[in-house]
């Protein structure tokens, strides 16, 4: 027998029901939001996995095309594997839920969202979000929850919670909030340009959300929450730790660590390692602790230089930035290229554009976005760290700092109005330690502009890190994090944006959450930091976009024809369209409102092909003059085309002004000739004549 809870959620019914199906999981939530149905299960391996140092949770978002009434696309008529938005959804539901797991909980644990059938007006991602947190906290599994999420839209100056589809795609805000009872876990925006007060007020105004879904989910837990299981603990023994401290003085660590260049800190902490296993040589049971020991030294280590002595390991003060570069045009015949170097972190972005028709097309739930003008890539070889591993494509990072850096810019862009391109952006990742997401937006504003991409202002990321004391007043924010920061702090909070406002925001933390005065400083600095890169470092490099995108680059004529007529363009399978690109060797794409790009490189095959589609379109008549090809000679006149499938005849008394008593006397197959239009004969057919040329012509 199953149980049935219901809250009213932005003006919608939210109905959970515990009990009803996946009854094997260790818990599970049939969730109903509208229409929109998801299922949410959570379940964890008997035993803990044997040989990791990590917690390992992996989190799904499976997109049904049945929950839109699709059969899905290609020749394989099922699911294949997760799309970029479901692995971004996935990330969205990880990152705020991670970290109120056990840091010692060895068991396997996945968190499984099936998507069933979407409604409109209620996106499928705020139950998955919502099912994968009570599905857990009403398991047996060890979690510290509960946690909620809720995601705020803003159109025409008012906050709009949890926006419809139609609604996110007018609004000058997408943004999503996590929180536990007291704090915000998680933040990921995307943003026209808000200003960093009204981001805070929309953060705030979603916590208050949450805090009314997690007294919702206070009282289903307290029904049907079942007993936490017990779990082997993988924690570094206590007599472990004390005896490492003793071997190695607090001095010794600090030496180790207080070093800007990676490869040296790293160097130091081997030569750490050996020497503990040489001392620990007869304690066999203590060496698979080594490594572990250490990491929690140096964590330990750094955050009380930081956080009680304010000093930290490269020797920079709080708010100090490390030393930058911004370089363009690096790459020769690219369309367009751009390098921007923070300490020993380096991203190149190449920038390259296209016919419209090269957009990327999407077969997924979203119905109001079937294609994506403006694609940005982003790439993390081994090399950039001093690794070696086997590339096997981008993972669940890469997209997701892909998909960051292309959230932050997508603002800026001109319309396809104002420019006609497809765009692509790829930031090669040259080297890493720190905050490579926010470096690709820097090199992607300066590879945009150095391409002629006439983007309306540039932007710029910059991240922000945080170590936290014993209580909530006790804790240092600081300014551009590297490496080591990031993995010994508790936050990283990365912030785009304008002169004027913040463009995308993503936040990731180790703790159980943030105070509104961390929030708030953190947003600050990023903003103090982003008007001193802006200003300072890319805006000397080049302080606008190119006036005209570069001699590699392919060039765009628009023009805009009567859509009745686009059937006369294409022609009959397609024959009218590719002769003229066969003959002009350019690109032709045809939008249903009759917008006509051509592109090409060669401007001479542009405008032939121009012309073409202007006289294929055209209504003749009188006195229009035109040239034409011979392509038909009969005996009562010559047959000339003007264009690809429109054609028109030259009586043989209208050749010359003289008596002409064979065509081929006159012309012959292939002549090209000048002509004025006369209407249409008797049979219908376009008539055009030489001799009653304007003396002019």
């Amino acid at each position: 027998m199953y149980k049935s809870y219901s809250m009213e959620l932005a003006g919608r019914t939210l109905r959970i029901d515990i009990g009803r199906v996946a009854g094997q999981a260790n818990g599970a939530a049939l969730m109903f939001y509208g229409d929109t149905t998801v299922l949410s299960t959570a379940t964890a391996s008997e035993k803990p996995r044997e040989g990791i140092d990590f917690f390992p949770l992996s989190v799904e978002y499976e997109e049904k095309m049945y929950a839109v009434g699709k059969i899905p696309g290609g020749f394989n008529k099922r699911e294949g594997k997760a799309s970029e938005h479901s692995v971004l959804t996935s990330r969205v539901i990880d990152r705020p839920m991670r970290p109120l797991f056990p840091k010692d909980y060895r068991n396997d644990v996945t968190l499984n969202n099936m998507v069933m059938s979407v409604d409109p007006e209620c996106n499928p991602e705020i139950p998955a979000m919502l099912g994968s947190a009570i599905a857990t906290c009403i398991s047996d599994i060890p979690f510290d929850g509960p946690c909620a999420a809720t995601q705020v839209g803003l159109i025409d100056g008012k906050f709009i919670i949890n926006p419809s589809l139609a609604q996110k795609d007018v609004s000058d805000l997408q943004l999503t909030v996590a929180s536990t009872r007291e704090k915000v876990i998680m933040i990921e925006a995307g943003a026209n340009e808000v200003p960093e007060d009204q981001m805070i007020e929309a953060i705030y105004k979603a916590h208050e959300v949450n805090q009314e879904i997690i007294a919702f989910f206070d009282g289903i837990i307290a029904e049907v929450g079942k007993p936490k299981h017990g779990y082997e603990s993988y924690a570094v023994p206590q007599e472990v730790v004390d005896a490492l401290m003793d071997l190695i003085p607090a001095q010794e660590m600090e030496e180790a660590v207080f070093t800007d260049v990676k490869q040296v800190r790293e160097a130091n902490i081997r030569a750490i390692e050996e020497k503990v296993a040489q001392a620990w040589e007869d304690k066999e049971d203590w060496l698979p602790y080594i490594g572990d020991a250490v990491y929690q030294y140096q964590k330990k280590t750094v955050r009380k230089m930081i956080l009680k002595d304010r000093k930290r390991p490269d020797g920079r003060e709080i708010t100090q930035i490390r030393p930058l570069a911004a370089e363009i045009d690096i790459v020769p015949r690219v369309h367009g290229s751009g390098m921007f170097t923070r300490g020993q972190t380096q991203i190149c972005t190449i920038t390259t554009l296209a016919p419209l028709a090269d957009a990327q097309r999407i077969d997924g739930l979203d119905e109001m976005e079937t294609s994506k003008r403006y694609m940005h890539h982003y790439n993390f070889p081994s090399y950039s760290v001093g690794e070696t591993r086997p590339s096997r494509g981008p993972g669940r990072r890469e997209i997701g700092h892909g998909a960051l850096a292309e959230k932050a810019l997508l603002p800026v862009l001109p319309s396809e109005e104002e420019f006609p391109y497809a765009i692509r952006t790829v930031s090669e990742t040259f080297e890493s330690n720190g905050s490579t997401s926010q470096a690709s937006v820097c090199g992607s504003t300066l590879s945009l502009m150095a391409a002629g991409v006439p983007i309306r202002k540039p932007v710029a990321g910059i991240s922000t890190g945080l170590v936290t004391g014993e209580t909530d007043d006790d804790y240092v924010v600081l300014t551009d994090i590297q490496g080591l920061e990031d993995f010994f702090g508790d936050m990283d909070f990365k912030v785009a944006g304008t002169h004027d406002g913040i463009t995308a925001i993503q936040m990731d933390i180790k703790i159980h959450g943030l105070t509104r005065p961390i929030v708030e400083e953190a947003i600050r600095r990023t903003k103090e930091a982003r008007e001193y890169i802006l200003t300072e470092i890319m805006e000397p490099c080049i302080a606008k976009p190119r006036e005209s995108v570069g001699p590699y680059a392919p060039k765009i004529i628009q023009i805009q024809i009567d859509p009745q007529k686009i059937g006369d363009v294409v022609g009959q399978r397609g024959k009218t369209i590719n002769q003229i690109i066969d003959e002009t060797g350019v690109k032709i794409d045809i939008s249903d409102d009759g917008a006509v790009s051509i592109c090409g490189t060669e401007q001479e095959g542009m405008d032939k092909a121009a012309e073409m589609v202007r006289i294929i379109t055209t209504d003749f008549e009188a006195g229009q003059i035109f040239v034409g090809k011979v392509v038909s000679i009969k005996e009562f006149g010559a047959f000339l085309e003007f264009a690809p499938g429109k054609e028109g005849l030259v009586h043989i008394s209208k050749l010359a002004k003289k008596r002409v008593d064979r065509v081929e006397d006159v012309l012959t197959l292939g002549d090209k000739v000048k002509v004025v239009c006369l209407g249409k004969d008797r049979m219908g057919r376009i008539s055009f004549s030489i001799k009653d040329l304007p003396a002019e012509v």
